[in-house]
Order: C-alpha cells, then structure tokens, then sequence
C-alpha cells in the first residue's frame, strides 16, 4: 500500500480501517504511519492521525518507541487539533502509559482542560486519559474534581458526561 497517496486526499471511514487492517501488528509498516505523521505537511499529518490513532488502540505496543515524539506534538501549539486529538485519545483508549512519562502527561491534560480555546474532543479524551492516571495518583483526584465541576456549566454533551463521571468517582477506585 502507498500510504503517502492514500493519504494524499480526503479520507473516509472505510480507508482509515483498510490502512488499519494494512499496517496490523507490523511495526515496520506502522513506523512509515508514524513518519508520515511526523514529516508530512499539515492535511497529509491530519490524515494520518487517525489511522495511527487506531492501530494503536488495536496494538498498543507499536507506540513504545515513539512517546517522547508524541508528547513533544502534544506540547506544541502549532500542531492541527486533529493531530493533539488523535494523540489523545491513544493515550485515553490505547496502551498503558510509560510511567516515566506520566508526570508531562498530566501537564498536558490539565492545560488542555483550562484552555478556554481548547477543542472539544481534546478535552474529553484528557479527561479520560486524567482519569485512567487518577487510578495510580489518587492525589490528582480532587483538582481533576475541581476541573471538571468547573467544565460543566459550558460543556458539551461528551466532556459533560465524562467530567459527571470524574465526579462521581471515589479515591483508589
């Protein structure tokens, strides 16, 4: 498969799942994914965001390599939301986070969380992602409460229904 021209135009469903499906459990064909996603210009990187986003939602190990490249996507305000979005949510929906990462990682989300400008998506997947570290750092627990209860007046349907499931959750949980 020629990634870089199935990537070259609009993408639909069905092609994210067939380049999924492509690259399977191959880390060498996920590597080229993973170039492309980093080296391509703008549309191209937001093309290839969502692939990736699910190869490794399907094989989580094939990201191993490459956390600290995606944290630097994730702190840079240039990067398109389509890009910090997909990166969230293989963080929120995929392999569990290295833990010397986790400390960024949390930065990252909580920023996200603040950002009045944020979008919607990149919220609730930090939220989640948050959430899913609130089981290893119970002490995050009641900023991420505070956070959430401070979402809620303005949020949509997805960051409301998961910042009421922060609320409700209990220390250690």
């Amino acid at each position: 498969m020629d990634l870089q021209q199935q990537l070259s135009a609009s993408i639909t469903k069905e092609q994210v799942m067939a380049i999924v499906n492509w690259v399977g459990d191959s880390r060498e064909r996920f590597d080229e994914l993973f170039r492309i996603f980093t080296t391509s210009p703008y549309r191209i990187v937001q093309r290839a965001a969502w692939p990736m986003s699910y190869c490794v939602i399907r094989h989580p190990s094939l990201i191993a390599p490459h956390y600290t490249t995606l944290l630097r996507l994730l702190d840079d305000a240039a990067q398109p939301p389509a890009v910090k979005r997909n990166i969230l949510r293989l963080l929120d929906q995929g392999a569990a986070i290295p833990k010397k990462f986790h400390g960024r990682i949390m930065d990252i989300c909580f920023r996200n969380l603040e950002d009045p400008t944020g979008a919607i998506a990149a919220k609730a997947f930090s939220i989640g992602v948050l959430s899913k570290l609130s089981d290893l750092y119970p002490e995050i627990l009641p900023e991420l409460k505070t956070t959430a209860e401070l979402l809620l007046p303005h949020a949509s349907p997805g960051v409301k229904s998961r910042a009421l499931k922060v609320l409700k959750k209990k220390r250690g949980q």
